[in-house]
């Protein structure tokens, strides 16, 4: 689909009074999708219909009826302002997920309140939760700052995952798929229902496996998942959950570059001998473990709490092959063989280790009483985390299992919030949410750089303050206008502490600014978001290089995000349905300077730039989903649970640095999909599905992600733009049986 024709089909929800927009709030202002948010720990974090904050819902239904193996950052892409990657290109491996433009080191993410985010690369690697969206029950992605959270800062999004929901009926699933680059995936689920003791058990397990677009980017992953609850009495209810994940992966984060596009879009050059072959466990290995324990009371009518125990236990490795690596660089001398030649270098092959431990406790505390709301929460956390390496295999001069680094870090992380919501008249609410954040870091050395040993204490205060004022406020006509200003602070990852050894990066702060208008009526539903993010002391890429040989992100003073994000959803017609939505935005960095390693004469040069934009920001991102029921009106009930999808995704040029180079970016693509599902009920409870899905359609060449490099050489620069292309036209089908 071309800009022209996916832009005239947005400005066509738009103009028409009988398309509905995409629901921002399905708990309580559609009645399109039903949720029932029972955890106390999720439902403190999450905001409500009259919360002056903008967010999307996801519920189950919606997350089953797409769910064919891809991870949620795939599943997620049709979400306002949302632009998903792969680093394989058919959705199964490592996946990303951008919201607003800004990357997953700044979405936070929890998994029924408990942080997901790694406490050191402040990232979410979705990967080592295979098939979480099997046992999803829902998720609520809030753009921007939003309401105060557990875990890490939210600097683009905060995503709640909910996945410990439970039916009181015994019950039992399987589903299975398969499609293009060998992709598989089986899931079998079971529950006791609610059992005469009053307890209650569920189990899931999962395998997810797939060649990959990209050559040597297989991927196998398995999980297994249960779930228990008690009700102790009528009220107090104990809950916990063991979820543990386990990956391999062929590695593909090094991307295709610029010239091999042309010739092979699906080159792989990781794990490339000398001789051309390649070695043939190029992988990454990674089991996650979640273990998580609650205890929720109700107190009286007005007041509910609960109380809930973690940890979260991680160990895994990349295993790599190396083309002449220095022997010095593994604290080894040079080699002399008995003929007298001597080697400084040698090829081998190596495993990095990642060891962790991430555990604690969080807490909330709800009050409500006719006008006020109060939401008491936090959390306390620590991570113990230990990193070293093995020499697996060398040419020579290596001992076997050679451990050339071990580099332990600890890192606390206190939270505490304090949330408020008063409705003040019938139409105006007022809301506050004060933040306290507290975080101390250590890092004992670093692979490259052992005798560094940065440690920092921050304190963060973080404030947010909002309205909102229904207009109108009945059945079937809600209309509101809301606004809100909210501030965060955000520490620097363990990248960039290992990368400024000689001067700390400084925290960086952002002040969002959100407003918006909203009507809901009985058939359909409009939004219009307006947001300013501005950064002070924001951390982006360079070129810059510093005393060690790498690549350092510096604090840039001011940069900012500004956009209007529109979105609606409605029932043109009893058989069609319309979702849409459409993000118009500035991103820029006022001030920038460029550093580009000089070949020539050594060192770098230094360019500098102005009001430039910020990479992985486009512009425009629109995405729109035409659903029919052709067969609604048949007499034969069966025919009438056909659905069809017709999916259309458009995103904007991105580049790949903050030089705003289109030679250095990503092209703008359109994307069209089409899924269809029918399900046949058999009994009440018992129901089998089909579902078929037809990806990129018109088989587009494209690519979503990408890096790159500059230099100097000949007098001339050179850039090395390097992408992640994606799959052509692919397909998957799967079949589902409930009992």
């Amino acid at each position: 689909m071309t800009f022209p024709k996916i832009t005239a089909c947005m400005l066509g929800l738009f103009a028409s009074s009988n398309v509905f927009a995409q629901e921002m709030d399905s708990t309580e202002i559609t009645p399109k999708i039903p949720q029932t948010l029972k955890a106390i720990e999720v439902r403190s974090l999450r905001t409500d219909a009259r919360s002056p904050f903008s967010k999307t819902n996801i519920s189950r239904k919606e997350i089953e009826v797409q769910n064919l193996g891809q991870d949620l950052p795939i599943l997620l892409q049709m979400t306002p302002s949302a632009v998903s990657s792969s680093d394989g290109g058919a959705g199964v491996g490592y996946t990303a997920l951008r919201v607003r433009g800004t990357d997953g080191t700044r979405i936070n993410v929890t998994l029924n309140g408990v942080p997901v985010n790694d406490a050191e690369s402040q990232g979410t690697f979705f990967v080592n939760l295979p098939d979480l969206a099997s046992s999803t029950s829902s998720i609520q992605l809030q753009r921007g700052v939003g309401a105060s959270t557990n875990g890490g800062a939210a600097f683009g999004a905060t995503m709640s995952i909910s996945n410990m929901e439970q039916s009181d009926e015994a019950s039992a699933s399987f589903n299975m798929s398969a499609g293009s680059f060998n992709t598989q995936k089986y899931t079998l689920r079971a529950g006791t229902g609610l059992l005469q003791s009053g307890w209650k058990f569920d189990v899931r397990l999962s395998q997810i496996s797939s060649d990959g677009y990209i050559q040597r980017s297989a991927s196998m992953l398995k999980a297994a998942q249960i779930i228990g609850s008690w009700q102790i009495q009528e009220q107090t209810k104990f809950r916990f959950q063991v979820l543990t994940g386990a990956e391999k992966t062929g590695q593909a984060w090094n991307g295709v570059s610029q010239d091999s596009l042309s010739s092979n879009r699906r080159f792989n050059e990781l794990g490339q001998k000398a001789d051309g072959s390649f070695y043939d466990n190029q992988t990454d290995n990674y089991t996650q473990t979640y273990y998580q324990a609650f205890i929720d009371h109700n107190f009286n009518k007005n007041w509910s709490g609960n109380v809930g125990v973690f940890l979260t236990r991680g160990k895994g490795f990349y295993e790599e092959y190396r083309l002449s690596e220095k022997l010095k660089n593994y604290g080894l001398p040079s080699f002399i063989t008995p003929a007298g030649d001597t080697f400084a270098q040698t090829d081998m092959v190596r495993q990095l280790w990642l060891d962790n431990y991430y555990y604690g406790g969080l807490y909330g505390l709800q009050y409500a009483k006719n006008k006020m709301q109060i939401n008491i929460g936090g959390s306390i956390a620590q991570y113990s985390g230990l990193h070293y390496g093995y020499v697996k295999w060398a040419q020579y001069g290596v001992p076997a299992d050679h451990n050339w680094y071990k580099n332990d870090a600890m890192k606390n992380d206190y939270n505490q919030y304090v949330k408020v919501q008063y409705n003040a008249t019938k139409k105006l609410s007022i809301y506050g949410d004060a933040q306290l954040r507290i975080v101390s870091y250590f890092m004992n050395g670093f692979r490259k750089t052992p005798t560094i040993n940065p440690a920092v204490n921050y304190t963060f205060f973080n404030p947010k303050f909002g309205a909102n004022y229904m207009l109108q406020d009945q059945r079937h006509h809600q209309e509101r206008l809301y606004a809100s200003i909210a501030i965060a602070h955000k520490e620097p990852n363990r990248n960039d502490f290992e990368a400024s050894p000689n001067q700390l990066p400084k925290p960086e702060q952002l002040i969002n600014v959100e407003a918006g208008y909203e009507i809901t009526k009985k058939k359909w539903n409009a939004l219009a978001n307006f947001y300013l993010m501005n950064y002070n002391n924001q951390l982006v890429l360079n070129g810059q290089i510093n005393d060690v040989g790498a690549y350092t992100r510096i604090n840039v003073p001011k940069s900012y995000r500004a956009g209007i994000e529109l979105s609606a959803t409605g029932q043109a017609s009893k058989w069609l349905s319309i979702t849409g939505n459409v993000a118009f935005a500035q991103n820029k960095i006022k001030s920038f300077a460029e550093y580009i390693d000089d070949y020539d004469n050594g060192g770098q040069q230094v360019v500098q730039h102005r009001n430039t934009n910020i990479a992985f920001s486009p512009n425009m991102i629109a995405a729109a989903d035409f659903g029919f029921q052709p067969f609604l009106h048949f007499r034969y009930k069966n025919l009438r649970q056909l659905q069809i999808n017709l999916l259309a995704k458009h995103v904007g040029r991105q580049y790949l640095d903050n030089t705003s180079n289109k030679n250095r970016s990503i092209g703008d693509y359109s994307l069209l999909d089409l899924r269809a599902h029918y399900s046949i009920k058999i009994k009440e409870q018992s129901e089998i599905t089909f579902t078929f899905a037809m990806y990129n359609a018109l088989n587009r060449l494209y690519e979503n992600n990408g890096y790159n490099y500059s230099y100097i050489s000949g007098g001339a620069t050179t850039v090395s733009n390097y992408y992640y292309p994606q799959a052509g036209r692919y397909f998957l089908a799967g079949i589902g049986l409930k009992f």
